[in-house]
């Protein structure tokens, strides 16, 4: 219930902010979610035997976040500078035994909270921003709930036992149906709107059949991306990388299927 009920709420605010939301305040929102994410993230390391610098590693995603909202073409070379910013200072924090370690946590927990969900404001500037967003968000949702009822339900042969016990093939295929099935609706309810002169949700700028194929890419991705976190928290040896969402563990918990899903509908978009 708990689950459920932290779903009503935020399904509606997200929705609404990325209809509604200004860009500046889209950039604050998922800068603060990934901020909070690789918090969690430097958490997990912790119980690996690293130490490294949460604040550091946290102004650095935000310093991402905010330049790639005042100069996006310079994305790569602003993460390549933080990260060697990052370098340099566990240079001189983190004792020499310790050093590789904390560094190499410290960039990648950049990388794996921030430069992922750089995607998802970057998106929502694209031509057809909302829409893209919305679906990406709706074929991960979508997936997740499938595959969670789907196993539960007729799921036996396991997917990835050493990551995921409780993964079985029949969620996975489950994942793909349930995200082919809200595309659909999503491609429907489109152009519905699209009568009532809402273009804000419009999928009719690319043939039919590109929208479910890539929404089977994008739910690949975000069971990959599932899968990844399961293996950082079996790593370090807890459950859920923290308890700030009640039924869904933390941030990183949460949204452990973007961090995948994001950057590779957006390197899909490129590449189309």
């Amino acid at each position: 219930m708990k689950r459920v009920l932290t779903a009503l709420i935020l399904a509606p605010l997200v929705l609404a902010l990325v209809f509604l939301g200004p860009k500046w305040l889209i950039a604050i929102a998922v800068a603060a979610i990934a901020m909070l994410a690789g918090w969690e993230f430097l958490g997990l390391a912790e119980h690996c035997g690293a130490k490294p610098s949460r604040i550091a590693v946290v102004v650095a995603i935000a310093a991402l976040f905010a330049g790639n909202f005042q100069w996006p073409d310079q994305t790569a070379i602003i993460f390549g500078l933080l990260s060697l910013g990052l370098l340099v200072y566990c240079t001189f924090r983190s004792p020499v035994e310790r050093m590789l370690l904390d560094a190499s946590t410290c960039i990648f927990g950049l990388c794996y909270a921030g430069l992922t969900l750089i995607a998802v404001p970057m998106l929502r500037e694209e031509a057809n921003g909302p829409s893209l967003v919305v679906f990406l968000l709706c074929v991960v949702w979508a997936g997740d709930i499938a595959a969670l009822y789907s196993g539960r339900r007729w799921g036996q042969r396991k997917l990835a036992p050493t990551l995921s016990p409780n993964k079985t093939w029949v969620g996975s295929i489950g994942s793909v149906a349930g995200s082919l099935l809200v595309t659909a609706a999503l491609f429907w309810l489109g152009a519905l709107l699209a009568q009532w002169n809402f273009v804000k949700l419009s999928f009719a700028d690319e043939v039919w059949w590109y929208w479910p194929l890539l929404a089977v890419v994008v739910n690949v991705a975000a069971q990959v991306g599932d899968l990844a976190e399961s293996a950082l928290k079996r790593s370090a040896g807890v459950k859920d990388s923290g308890d700030l969402l009640p039924g869904h563990g933390g941030m990183l918990d949460r949204i452990d299927a973007l961090l995948l899903a994001a950057p590779v509908l957006w390197y899909a978009q490129v590449l189309r």
